[in-house]
């Protein structure tokens, strides 16, 4: 397509001029996905010069085709064909097939489903020790630094076999590659004075002779040894189990407290019917999609939405605007756990989509269980703040109360 065409075709596209990794959007997108969605199928940021997506048919599509979205020259802003990435590729994340497939098939393979069932006793131990305590101290916490930040940092890194020292560095490394997808802004900015030594940190404990025997990262390794993988891509792939397994579970934990604390009536039907905490961990998912954002790629020229999207062009995927689009969901700004969540966008779709999900779902089950058995109300006693991340939709602060059953 020449120069000419893009132009033409691109000015017939609805315009935005709205920054969706600035303040104000970061602090509430909905506004901008409504209107971004009633635009059209497809529209155009001029302020990034991408195509932007914010309907549930054409996000999936684009997720789901892989050939014609591509990941491999990344799923950030940044075009790895032309600019050199802040650290060397996700072997997983930001590569396409057939350089995605060992990869992805052993990391499938660590955390199979006989992997996870052998860690359920033990995780679903542990929130029980943790929620007694909190309501023994009166039941008033920050649900994010108390609740939602504490377990996953004990129970994930012992799974991968991380020794106890340095976990404080998960939370800021996977904050920073989570920023890093967006443009060079204050928060990539501020991330980039300390990132340096965190991430010398997550490559030593990458290292075989730095991970326990019998866990995820061993056996990535193990693999290496058979064949499966080589040697160099061992270390990068836990890096990616590492980068993606704490973050996305801490702010799905987070919105799942915080729309349960909102909505009283939904967690008072948890506790009736416990078949239900599975639900509300992927609804909360859907209704408040931790990661909000992904690029693609075009391939080729890709017709989508009846727009023709020109090869080379960065395609920016609104995964919170998709998980609320009204001609995919009833009442979808509704948290309602009488609903069927599943086929929401939040874990990605298609061969990209997030490997490590079901250990993010067994943790939220995990937790949820503990509350349920060991809290009659959860509340808001304040004013909730934003973390604002330009990939991630995270809480910093969210004060709540357990009241004991």
């Amino acid at each position: 397509m020449t120069d000419t065409t893009y132009h033409a075709a691109s000015t017939e596209l609805p315009h935005f001029d709205d920054d969706p990794f600035g303040p104000e959007l970061l602090e509430d997108p909905h506004p901008f996905h409504a209107r971004l969605r009633d635009s059209g199928p497809v529209a155009y940021l001029e302020r990034y010069g991408v195509f932007a997506l914010g309907r549930y048919e054409q996000v999936r599509a684009a997720l789901s085709d892989w050939q014609s979205f591509i990941s491999g020259a990344g799923v950030g802003l940044a075009n790895f064909r032309t600019e050199t990435p802040w650290r060397p590729p996700s072997l997983l994340l930001e590569a396409d097939p057939p350089h995605h497939d060992a990869p992805r098939a052993v990391l499938t393979s660590v955390l199979s489903s006989r992997a996870l069932r052998g860690l359920r006793d033990q995780w679903f131990a542990d929130p029980e020790s943790l929620v007694d305590d909190l309501v023994k101290r009166g039941g008033e916490l920050d649900a994010v630094s108390e609740l939602a930040e504490v377990f996953p940092l004990r129970v994930f890194p012992d799974a991968v076999g991380l020794a106890k020292d340095g976990r404080e560095n998960l939370l800021p490394y996977g904050s920073h590659a989570f920023n890093a997808f967006g443009p060079r802004n204050a928060l990539v900015q501020d991330g980039e004075a300390t990132i340096g030594a965190v991430a010398e940190w997550i490559g030593e404990q990458c290292a075989r002779d730095r991970l326990a025997p019998g866990g995820f990262g061993e056996q990535i390794w193990r693999a290496a040894d058979r064949g499966d993988i080589t040697a160099e891509q061992a270390p990068l792939i836990v890096r990616s189990l590492l980068t993606a397994g704490v973050d996305t579970t801490v702010n799905g934990i987070s919105a799942v407290l915080s729309a349960l604390a909102r909505n009283p009536e939904q967690y008072e039907l948890m506790r009736r019917r416990p078949e239900l905490i599975r639900v509300a961990f992927d609804e909360a998912v859907r209704f408040e999609s931790p990661v909000q954002t992904f690029f693609r790629v075009a391939e080729q020229d890709v017709s989508l939405g009846g727009t023709v999207i020109p090869a080379g062009s960065k395609v920016l995927m609104f995964l919170g605007s998709a998980n609320r689009d009204p001609r995919r969901w009833v009442q979808p700004d509704r948290f309602d756990l009488q609903r069927d969540p599943s086929g929401h966008v939040g874990f990605g779709m298609g061969i990209h989509q997030c490997a490590g999900q079901h250990i993010a779902r067994l943790e939220a089950e995990a937790l949820l269980t503990a509350l349920v058995r060991r809290v009659r109300r959860i509340e808001l006693t304040g004013t909730p703040r934003r973390k604002h991340n330009n990939t991630l939709r995270s809480w910093g602060y969210l004060p709540l109360r357990l009241t004991e059953a």
